[in-house]
């Protein structure tokens, strides 16, 4: 483990960003450091800003242990047995007031760009109410007849039966039913709560908003690729907060107007049938019956 963190923090430090980009699309990875790959432009400015501020914290960190190395080394009472009288020093002082504010400043302005695109809300082609229960997550289509979808986490049992079908099916993450986005289309996530304080986290969209009792929260998202991408529960929420995980389906315009139409007929049998096939293809196989084979 040691050897595999200092060759992460060595990666970190030549090119943050291409740490970053090795990690896994819409699952966290073994040994993963980092972000999630980013998904959306939301999470990719985030991943900017980040690479950002640690580029500068480490440059800052370098350069206070070398001044401090050289001041030990120059300044001993070996090397110096008559120390200076200086008390001021007007450049100094000017140089450490002004670059500390110029550091700020270029911090502020990405981070003040990141939270007005964060915050204004594009016009939305899917609205999806989330809702946070102990402990699970319910998800509602408003725009499609506001069918309910109540996602729990799969047990090992699960896990096992859909990997043996040759569904990807992360332990601790997988649920059994997972809510469906078109790909590049912009989705308004309505959160709240039923109960105590939740909160919806997709790390792969940059999404992450607490679930309120009695108030309605709201995060905004436009996958550009297709896939499965998790997210959890990241409000300590009880018992079983650990447990409640979030999975979002993302598909083509034809599948998921498919799909929202096996829901809107109440044909759950049906609806599942084609996450199934999507699930399939995603992970490369075409049939439930070709993943058995292999």
């Amino acid at each position: 483990m040691p050897q595999t963190a200092l060759a992460g923090l060595a990666a970190l430090l030549i090119a943050p960003g291409t740490a970053i980009a090795a990690n896994g699309l819409g699952h966290p990875l073994p040994k993963q450091m980092g972000l999630q790959e980013a998904a959306t432009p939301i999470a990719r400015e985030l991943h900017a800003f980040y690479d950002l501020t640690n580029t500068i914290i480490i440059a800052i960190a370098i350069f206070v242990l070398i001044l401090l190395l050289y001041v030990m080394f120059r300044f001993s009472e070996k090397r110096n047995p008559t120390p200076s009288t200086t008390t001021h020093h007007t450049l100094l002082e000017g140089a450490w007031t002004v670059i500390p504010i110029l550091i700020l400043v270029v911090i502020a302005i990405p981070s003040f760009k990141l939270l007005m695109n964060q915050y204004t809300y594009p016009q939305p082609d899917l609205t999806i109410k989330a809702i946070g229960n102990s402990w699970f997550w319910e998800h509602e289509y408003p725009d499609h007849g506001n069918f309910n979808i109540t996602s729990n986490m799969l047990t090992d049992e699960e896990v096992a039966e859909r990997e043996a079908k040759g569904i990807p099916s992360p332990r601790l993450l997988a649920v059994d039913n997972e809510i469906v986005v078109p790909v590049n289309k912009v989705v308004h996530v309505l959160v709240t709560s039923n109960d105590v304080i939740h909160n919806w986290t997709v790390q792969s969209f940059g999404s992450k908003v607490d679930a309120v009792p009695g108030r309605v929260t709201s995060t905004w998202f436009q996958v550009e690729k297709e896939g499965i991408y998790y997210g959890q529960c990241s409000e300590l929420c009880g018992l079983n907060h650990a447990f409640m995980p979030i999975a979002v389906r993302v598909v083509s315009d034809e599948v998921f107007n498919e799909w929202a139409g096996a829901m809107q007929a109440k044909d759950r049998k049906k609806a599942r049938e084609i996450l199934d096939k999507v699930a399939l293809e995603q992970a490369g196989r075409k049939t439930v019956a070709e993943s058995a084979g292999q």
